[in-house]
């Protein structure tokens, strides 16, 4: 397999994990502190050199069903980072989130693991 392959594909696990902490933090204690922001900032950089890394290092088309997903999930990824500092800026540390930015995580988390799922797929069935 491709060197930058193997490389975002190991990227994208650490952004997971991450992001995985992240959203248990988001669910569990509902509030938007240093922390939290830490975590899905990390996870949104690691998941964007991954796709750097998948992108170049395909022989593929970067316009495939899972692309498309890939790209939409890290895109709704980085609308939660923005959401998520634009709060953190505006409102401060350990404030309680918005219900709309509580089901957005929701959203964008689900959105990103199917992502996650339909690329290991892609490689399991290779």
């Amino acid at each position: 397999m491709n060197p930058l392959l193997q490389t975002g594909m190991t990227i994208v696990i650490v952004a997971l994990a991450f992001y995985t902490i992240a959203f248990i933090r988001e669910r569990k204690h509902h509030l938007l502190n240093k922390t939290l922001l830490f975590y899905f900032t990390v996870g949104l950089v690691f998941d964007i050199a991954a796709t750097c890394f998948m992108v170049i290092g395909s022989p593929n088309s970067p316009f495939t069903f899972h692309g498309f997903v890939g790209y939409s999930a890290l895109l709704a990824m980085s609308i939660e980072v923005f959401l998520l500092w634009r709060l953190y800026l505006n409102s401060g540390n350990n404030i309680s989130l918005p219900t709309a930015i509580h089901k957005y995580t929701l959203f964008a988390y689900s959105w990103w693991v199917l992502a996650f799922i339909t690329g290991g797929l892609i490689v399991a069935l290779k």
